[in-house]
């Protein structure tokens, strides 16, 4: 510990800010308050069960997802802010409140629907234009990390058409955004949204119609893709990788009838002590002022049980090594991934945990993004980068997942620069998507200089300014380096409109 403590003082890519929240979490790690079980140690050491860096002492919850409306309506007492008048006065109130919502991140993972918190307060256009210039370009350099998201939609408003405007201009990687994407989205705005995306790779599109069934019209979607109940969250969020939990089966028949269960049981067990710690230990929920002021409720918070890897666990559970055979591509294999998926869904609403009383005391399935330092392991229930299908045939394939996963899942899509001639194009696409019943589509240019590594977003430029050892502003552009180098991020395949 000593040593990583001092390797941290010395890192000369670290920012001063870095460095402090880098410390705190040795300082948190060095504590072992969780009583882990042996079987779980077990599935840790073998690299099966990864709790994402949260902490061995949550002492907040890893995903909050305050209820910024009701703050625009109430103001804040603590913060001694009363309801904003004009536009100035809205962006100044959530800028400072931002300052006060942690995270696992110790940042804000959800700013929210801002086109709906901002467009209230319009009144000159051309002075809104410069009050959300100011707001966003505030956001991006002091929440210096990607895993802030904004939601913008369904509805076409001013200050959506402004904020799509605003990004294209300021090519940040911070905010993330999503479009929730319904029928009563104009066309006009989404063409504006896709033509933004081609620009710098957000938003992404949300299927809303899909996660509102799910959620109620209360959701946001936060961090990478994650659908969550506004005024609550998620306590936590740790992963499976079964892409190595596949190597530890004889064959198919003994990884779903013994070794996934077994797997399944000691992480939802991993997760029920850290649900309990931070419900019952930490004293959050007692002392957050976002509590006492109605803006965040502990009933209405849940949990996440993440997976990655399920396109290496059936290639190896079938020894598929002809494309033909492989997940994305062989009807067995396809097969066999959605019964793996399906028994993991089974088993986790099998489940109960009594302070999830938001998603009825159950736990919820989540497509996990991956990490830097993952090899050999895709991101969720994706086709491997560089064996992706046709486009039609990709999409067709991917939607049958997604039913699954209510807190998120979602597939990234590279297009060439000729998209940007036809932007309508590209919405039919998405719209045949979500008619297949995809949940959430992301989409880039190939000469972006802002890039979507696997829910969050890097500057091309910011990781070969690290890669000469030069300190950058945002975190996440070291997860986005190491995930350049580890997972082929650059290498998708190349989309055209057409096909």
């Amino acid at each position: 510990m000593k040593d990583s403590i001092m390797n941290i003082i010395k890192d000369k890519t670290l920012t001063y800010e870095m460095k402090v929240l880098n410390l705190a979490r040795e300082s948190e790690n060095s504590l072992d308050v969780l009583n882990k079980s042996d079987k779980t140690k077990m599935y840790e050491n073998a690299g099966v069960i990864c709790d994402l860096n949260e902490g061995n002492a949550p002492y907040r919850p890893r995903y909050i997802v305050p209820d910024y409306e009701k703050f625009m309506k109430n103001g804040s007492k603590f913060l001694s802010l009363t309801p904003p008048e004009d536009i100035w006065d809205a962006v100044n109130n959530l800028l400072i409140l931002y300052k006060h919502v942690p995270s696992v991140t110790s940042f804000p993972v959800y700013v929210g629907n801002i086109d709906i918190l901002l467009d209230p307060y319009i009144e000159d256009e051309k002075e809104a234009y410069k009050a959300i210039k100011f707001f966003l370009k505030h956001i991006d350099r002091t929440i210096t990390d990607s895993f802030c998201h904004a939601n913008i939609g369904p509805k076409d408003t001013k200050a959506g058409r402004i904020i799509l405007e605003v990004e294209r201009e300021l090519q940040n990687a911070t905010p993330n955004i999503t479009l929730k994407y319904s029928k009563e989205t104009s066309e006009e705005f989404a063409v504006e949204a896709i033509k933004t995306a081609l620009t710098c790779a957000k938003p992404s599109f949300a299927n809303h119609e899909m996660f509102s069934s799910e959620l109620g019209e209360k959701y946001g979607i936060v961090s990478c893709y994650n659908g969550l109940n506004l005024g609550g969250g998620s306590y936590t969020l740790v992963r499976m990788l079964l892409s190595k939990l596949a190597k530890m089966a004889y064959n198919e028949e003994h990884f779903l009838n013994t070794v996934l269960p077994d797997a399944v049981e000691a992480m939802l067990d991993y997760m029920d002590k850290r649900v309990k710690f931070i419900v019952e230990e930490s004293n959050f929920f007692e002392s957050s002022f976002l509590v006492r002021e109605g803006l965040l409720s502990r009933d209405r918070f849940t949990a996440m049980f993440g997976l990655v890897g399920l396109a290496e666990c059936v290639n190896t559970l079938l020894g598929a090594t002809d494309e033909k055979d492989r997940f994305g591509y062989g009807e067995r294999a396809n097969k066999l991934g959605e019964t793996i998926i399906n028994k993991m869904y089974n088993m986790v609403n099998a489940h109960e945990n009594k302070y999830c009383e938001v998603t009825d005391n159950h736990y919820l399935l989540h497509s996990q993004v991956g990490i830097d330092s993952d090899t050999e392991t895709s991101p969720g229930c994706r086709i491997p980068i560089g064996e992706e299908p046709s486009l039609p045939e990709h999409l067709i394939q991917s939607a049958v997942f997604h039913k699954y996963f209510p807190s998120g899942i979602g597939d990234i899509f590279k297009f060439d620069e000729m998209a940007k001639k036809n932007p309508k194009s590209i919405l039919d696409i998405i719209k045949g998507a979500f008619a297949l019943n995809m949940r959430y589509f992301s989409l880039y240019c190939d000469d972006c200089d802002v890039i979507r590594i696997t829910g969050y977003l890097v500057k091309r430029s910011d990781i070969e300014a690290l890669d000469r050892g030069e300190q950058v502003l945002q975190d996440t552009v070291a997860l986005g380096y190491g995930a350049v180098k580890n997972s082929k991020i650059l290498e998708r395949k190349l989309r055209s409109s057409d096909k």
